[in-house]
């Protein structure tokens, strides 16, 4: 593959898959411009290795999964601790009453996509690939490389916890 095909498929997978990728990275940085930064670098990445994928799956698949690994390797990377400390010292030096304002806004935003977000990793990956991407059982299971039952068992505990944890807030609310 030449490199004119090469950037004609890259602005092809851009455009179809650019938002679904911006969601998923979204749902585990959970910032909207470092999400698309993410992406970015995901379309690099598969721009570059475009000669190793194996196509055992489908594009959409390898590109969920490039996204998936950028997205945890930020998470664990210097810059994301550095930004979390940053957060943390903010939120430690402002006065009780923006506190209070902060609380009482971010009560009125809550909603079921951020109850969704406070689940632990493994029950969030897999409702948010489900419900939000549309994705199946089976195709979740190869994207995670874990079994179907695993991903059927992940998706009835998600919703359980979910579920659990939305009728709390309404109680307390």
């Amino acid at each position: 593959m030449d490199n004119s095909e090469k950037d004609s498929l890259l602005e092809t997978m851009m455009i179809t898959y650019g938002d679904q990728l911006t969601r998923l990275a979204y749902s585990y940085v959970r910032d909207k411009e470092i999400a698309k930064d993410l992406v970015q670098d995901v379309f690099i990445k598969s721009y570059i290795n475009w000669e190793k994928f194996r196509h055992e799956s489908s594009v959409k698949t390898w590109l969920y999964r490039i996204t998936i690994n950028t997205a945890k390797d930020y998470l664990k990377s210097w810059s994301y601790r550095k930004l979390k400390v940053s957060e943390l010292y903010q939120f430690n030096t402002k006065s009780n009453a923006s506190s209070e304002d902060e609380a009482l806004h971010n009560w009125e935003k809550n909603n079921v996509k951020h109850t969704v977000f406070d689940l632990s990793t493994k029950y969030r990956e897999v409702i948010f690939l489900y419900y939000y991407e549309e994705f199946t059982i089976k195709e979740i299971s190869e994207l995670m490389n874990i079994p179907m039952s695993t991903v059927k068992t992940r998706l009835g505990r998600g919703k359980s916890k979910l579920k659990e944890k939305l009728e709390r807030a309404e109680i307390v609310g």
